[in-house]
């Protein structure tokens, strides 16, 4: 691969070249040269495109891979072009497939797939057996077999002693455990958020305490873990939705506990009073809460409270969403508008957004950082954060089409992506010379 980036804006806090307009040279996936003016290369593509920038690739650490076992939903190859297309060099893959990714070959089948392509493929592994929160998986063995993390998925880990003993399991190898938080048995049957909308539109409420009991619980488990065997288990909640969850992350931060947390782009976007017309594209778990729940998650995000944003992309056919709103499945297709959604709703500036795409996810996951600088690998997003576009289902990548972003105008466009030696690109027009 050869390319040549013409008067592009480095968006890179690390980077010598962070915020300055330059030219950047990309052969045999390294970057070889950085400046002003750079002479014109012989062979490959020169691309220039009128504000457009680049920053380090982007990572989700939360998507619904659906393949093998629900390929009619999504499979690898629809996933590897929706990520692209969001700006994603890296996603973190949940383990509930058929079957659930438990053992060895379950997780070389996904990583091998995404080898030497544009974006790689990171997948976890099952806390327990069939994520079913009873016995638990062979998690060392799977560990050392390149799980970037061990979790449930979509399942909450409801049995107390599981999470406990897996805290104590993991801290011995310093493994990550992702939990999202939900006390299952205060959410059977609920359709949304818990409050007054729920009341006036007749469906059962899915209430805050759900999630605010299970991250009460986990956090004195963890802190029990910590001070009782002088353990420093990593402890991960995915998809916090609640001021209260917040600030009992916040409390716990400061008081040291080795805890991470993240929400989802398009928690900023929407509120439960969007659910008045019965849009089942807006059926999601954990559900759109209040506004004042918003600014909440608004506010960790500005302060650091929340370290990550992520797509938590959960692709669904037709079948699974075109029915009653209480028949509909839960989840958004959200891989290719998780940037636009969060630049556009969130309130909290382009350096703040990338950082919690980029910078931030891959501390969590104690990955090396990824920078622009000359003598570096390749590894890129290229965007323009102040073009507006309309979400159309004809240029989307994915199978899943349960997005509530058609026909919505949206801001930050995603051009492509380089990595591992190879490039993708989606969006037109860009200037292409060989």
């Amino acid at each position: 691969m050869n390319l040549l980036f013409r008067s592009v804006r480095i968006i890179d806090p690390h980077s010598a070249f962070h915020n300055q307009v330059v030219d950047v040279w990309i052969e045999d996936g390294i970057i070889r040269k950085m400046g002003e003016n750079l002479a014109a290369i012989s062979s490959g593509q020169e691309i220039r495109q009128e504000g457009l920038c680049i920053s380090p690739g982007w990572c989700d650490l939360r998507v619904h891979a659906k393949d093998p076992g629900y390929e009619a939903k999504e499979d690898l190859y629809s996933l590897k072009r929706a990520a692209a297309a969001g700006g994603f060099t890296e996603v973190v893959l949940l383990p509930n497939t058929k079957p659930v990714v438990q053992r060895k070959e379950s997780l070389n089948y996904l990583r091998s797939f995404s080898e030497d392509q544009a974006v790689q493929f990171l997948p976890t592994a099952a806390l327990t057996l069939g994520c079913e929160g009873k016995d638990f998986t062979e998690m060392l063995d799977l560990h050392h077999a390149g799980a970037v993390a061990f979790t449930d998925g979509e399942e909450p880990i409801w049995n107390a002693d599981i999470l406990l003993k897996s805290l104590q399991y993991l801290a011995q190898v310093n493994g990550l455990l992702i939990q999202r938080p939900e006390e299952p048995t205060l959410t059977v049957h609920g359709q949304m958020h818990e409050g007054n909308m729920s009341t006036m539109l007749g469906m059962r409420g899915i209430p805050t305490m759900a999630e605010e009991l299970m991250i009460q619980r986990d956090l004195r488990l963890l802190e029990y873990a910590v001070e009782t065997f002088d353990l420093r288990p990593r402890l991960h909640f995915s998809l916090v939705s609640t001021a209260r969850s917040v600030e009992l992350i916040r409390q716990a931060k400061a008081q040291g506990l080795p805890i991470t947390c993240d929400t989802a782009a398009h928690y900023l976007a929407f509120t439960d009073e969007d659910l008045v017309e019965f849009d089942t594209n807006l059926k999601v778990m954990p559900p759109f809460r209040p506004a004042s729940e918003v600014e909440a998650l608004r506010a960790a995000l500005a302060d650091g409270t929340i370290d990550a944003l992520v797509s938590d992309h959960y692709p669904q056919d037709t079948e699974s969403k075109n029915l009653e709103f209480d028949l509909a499945d839960f989840g958004i297709s959200s891989l290719e508008t998780a940037f636009a959604t969060a630049l556009t709703y969130g309130n909290l500036g382009l350096e703040k957004v990338l950082e919690l795409f980029t910078a931030n996810p891959r501390s969590v996951l104690q990955r090396n950082p990824v920078t622009i600088a000359e003598g570096k690998i390749a590894q890129l997003t290229a965007f323009n954060p102040d073009e507006e576009w309309t979400v159309n289902l004809a240029d989307w990548q994915s199978k899943g089409k349960n997005t509530p972003f058609v026909g919505k105008t949206l801001r930050g466009k995603v051009y492509g992506v380089v990595n591992q030696g190879t490039s993708t690109f989606h969006s037109k027009p860009l200037s292409f010379k060989v």
